[in-house]
């Protein structure tokens, strides 16, 4: 392994270590479990091979990379809405339908799959061979902005702000009714839901599944059944902003998955052909993980949404 990329720092959160890890280096779970049992995985300097090792916090650990496989995801010459690039990193407004990286159903078309061909293939390979580059990514229906990294400090250095929840986010959501309190802050663990497990949930506090998550909402604009809401997110969990909101009561108007849709808007939405959740990544900002500059980008309505709010505001 002595020719791959090496990932040094400090454990931040107790509990498994195969959990803290993940956490602390911006790697998937599974991707922390495959390199624990290949060994390239020390704690204080002791290789460690078991993702339920209980660690306290504070530990420093290592993480040996493996030089990346070549990557079979073939580049493709798909437009990009780029908002900012330098040589260690892209900006890129995402159009709600596109997927971020390939999976199962979507092996190409993707973000991906166009981030590769403007790049020329020059991408973090930290995530893997399918998700190259990947540091956060935003549901396929959900539009806004996304920073990928090309060059592997970016990413280093861009997963450990992640990490440490010092990325600033904002999401801005039309709901089914109006949140009470106007503004608030939702805290819930979110993980797998028991009846579904292709949705997510809100879990008990103490249950030993899922992972904390806090939204703060305030809303913006009270509209006829429904509310513009912006989301700041002090953690970035899947699904997090529509779990969040509909558990309070307020889930995104046409969310196909979370969502009820308040009866006197149905026909409207259908009259829009508006077949999404109303949700847009609306702001990005974070220290350039080389220079150390902060960058801050914001992102407009897209047409869908903004005819959405022109609608249900009359």
């Amino acid at each position: 392994m002595g020719d791959g990329e090496i990932i040094t720092g400090m454990l931040t959160t107790p509990g498994r270590l195969d959990k803290a890890l993940a956490e602390a280096t911006g790697l998937s779970r599974e991707r922390v479990k495959s390199l624990l049992g290949e060994g390239a995985v020390t704690i204080g300097g002791q290789i460690v091979a078991s993702g339920s090792a209980k660690v306290a916090g504070g530990e420093p650990f290592a993480v040996a990379l493996p030089p990346p496989a070549p990557l079979d995801t073939v580049a493709q010459d798909i437009p990009l809405d780029i908002v900012f690039e330098d040589e260690h990193l892209i900006v890129v407004e995402k159009p709600a339908g596109l997927v971020v990286h390939p999976a199962a159903g979507n092996l190409d078309g993707t973000l991906v799959n166009a981030l590769l061909h403007h790049c020329a293939g020059r991408l973090s390979g930290i995530n893997g061979t399918l998700r190259p580059g990947i540091v956060h990514r935003i549901d396929k229906d959900t539009s806004g902005l996304l920073v990928v990294a090309k060059s592997d400090v970016a990413h280093e250095g861009l997963a450990r702000q992640f990490a440490d929840h010092s990325i600033e986010r904002t999401y801005l959501a039309v709901t089914g009714g109006h949140p009470r309190p106007t503004e608030g802050r939702i805290e819930g663990r979110i993980g797998r839901s028991d009846a579904n497990r292709k949705k997510m949930a809100v879990l008990p506090d103490k249950s030993p599944r899922g992972k904390h998550a806090v939204t703060h909402y305030r809303t913006l604009r009270p509209l006829t059944h429904a509310a513009l809401v912006e989301c700041r997110l002090e953690t970035g969990r899947t699904h997090q902003v529509r779990v969040h909101l509909a558990s309070i009561g307020n889930p995104l108007l046409g969310d196909p998955v979370y969502g009820r849709t308040p009866a006197p808007l149905r026909p409207l939405l259908a009259e829009l052909d508006f077949r999404r959740q109303a949700l847009h990544a609306a702001s990005l900002g974070f220290a350039h993980p080389v220079t150390g500059n902060r960058l801050a980008f914001a992102s407009e309505l897209p047409a869908d949404m903004a005819e959405l709010i022109d609608r249900v505001a009359h």
